[in-house]
């Protein structure tokens, strides 16, 4: 089954809204197997709106229309749906029994015009709203299904996963689930993973591999269709073995993981914890580390040493270190991961160090980082020449000393 998702509403098309709607039905589809091709926005434009609708019969199985079901006038949806097939509109009386019973409850008075949104397709299957005046439904037309929702995603959602999907699901013969597991990569560009990946990806078929770039890391979707989830994850364990055999190193989580989430939970696990010195951070490894909640059991606390005052008033960076070296060097980097280790009492000691830019200062380059990591007994520095915006640069410099930590603890120490 080909699935197709329409969008309705001009303030989509106005960037006033997000598209949340297409989001949640391509993934509650997926999970059972029906694949989505299109995703597509339309104003609120009757001609414009049965247009698509003529050329979505030609291409798809099942559309799913989001939006236009309410009381006003620019609410088109099943009018023009109505008018593609055919089909006149009807009361439905128990959707218009739920919408007086709705405003004689508030003791507001209904307009007239809230009669509309009691009107359903002629002979179509009639979805309860639950959490709303305007119920959903579905029809078939010539061998086809197009199914109508409304709008407001605290509508739709419980509208699809209680009575619209469980309603497809019984109009499928054949049920397939399609299954999906991510791989979470960090310190490898997407290129250099394509190119390790590369037979993998140009033999893929079943299960499917799918590489993705976000914010510094990279993503591999693993999804395959099978007769049930135990089956698609037998299928997906193959392939991931290959996949970790080749760049297992880079793999730091799974699924929601993040790299905080999982420095937070290997600490906790170990009963250790960390403390970090940040400098060109200013702050940003602590608020994503505590952005994970229980990360009070891992992380013991930070110092923000932005200044050279800071870094040697707090953390004991002697003035000549700062004069000969640089707040920017590997000098001033292992000391700091020391000192705060030292002073919050951690197990665990990691400094952050460098240039962001736009303006290079101390003569270095815009764009070196140094990361410190220090267990009390062994401390190692690492360099790196990070590209791009001062924002980007801060935030790939902080996901750095997360996983040069995460690094540490998968090898068993420094």
């Amino acid at each position: 089954m080909k699935a197709e998702i329409i969008a309705v509403g001009t303030e989509l098309l106005l960037g006033q809204i997000a598209n949340t709607n297409a989001q949640f039905l391509s993934q509650k589809l997926a999970e059972v197997g029906i694949g989505v091709y299109y995703h597509t926005v339309v104003g609120d434009n009757a001609d414009r709106l049965y247009k698509l609708i003529q050329e979505a019969f030609t291409r798809s199985d099942l559309i799913i229309f989001s939006g236009g079901l309410g009381p006003t006038k620019d609410d088109l949806t099943k009018e023009t749906v109505a008018r593609a097939v055919a089909r006149p509109l009807v009361h439905d009386e128990q959707a218009l029994n739920r919408i007086v019973s709705y405003f004689e409850k508030r003791g507001i008075k209904m307009t007239d015009n809230n009669r509309k949104q009691a009107l359903v397709i002629e002979g179509s299957h009639v979805l309860p709203n639950d959490h709303g005046m305007a119920p959903g439904m579905v029809i078939e037309h010539k061998g086809k299904y197009v199914m109508m929702l409304p709008g407001p995603p605290r509508e739709l959602y419980p509208m699809f996963t209680t009575y619209g999907l469980p309603h497809l699901l019984s109009l499928i013969r054949d049920q397939y689930v399609v299954h999906s597991k991510v791989l979470r990569f960090f310190g490898i560009g997407e290129s250099a993973l394509e190119e390790e990946l590369i037979d993998l990806i140009d033999g893929q078929s079943n299960p499917t591999i799918a590489p993705l770039a976000k914010e510094g890391e990279v993503t591999i979707r693993l999804t395959a269709k099978a007769k049930s989830v135990a089956e698609a994850e037998e299928m997906i364990r193959s392939v991931e073995h290959e996949i970790n055999r080749r760049v297992g190193e880079f793999i730091y989580g799974y699924n929601d993981d993040s790299l905080e989430s999982v420095l937070v939970r290997q600490l906790t696990e170990r009963g250790e914890t960390v403390a970090f010195a940040e400098s060109i951070t200013g702050g940003l490894v602590s608020h994503l580390v505590t952005s994970i909640p229980g990360s009070s059991a891992a992380l013991k606390g930070s110092i923000v040493c932005y200044t050279n005052e800071v870094k040697e008033s707090l953390l004991a960076v002697p003035q000549d270190v700062l004069a000969s070296a640089g707040a920017v060097s590997e000098e001033t980097a292992r000391i700091l991961a020391e000192q705060v280790r030292v002073r919050l009492g951690s197990t665990y000691g990691i400094s952050i160090t460098g240039e962001a830019g736009p303006i290079a200062s101390e003569d270095k380059p815009v764009g070196l980082v140094y990361i410190g990591a220090t267990d009390g007994m062994h401390t190692e520095i690492k360099t790196f020449r990070l590209s791009g915006q001062r924002p980007a640069i801060q935030l790939r410099s902080a996901k750095y000393a997360i996983f040069t930590m995460l690094e540490r603890i998968k090898k068993g120490g420094f």
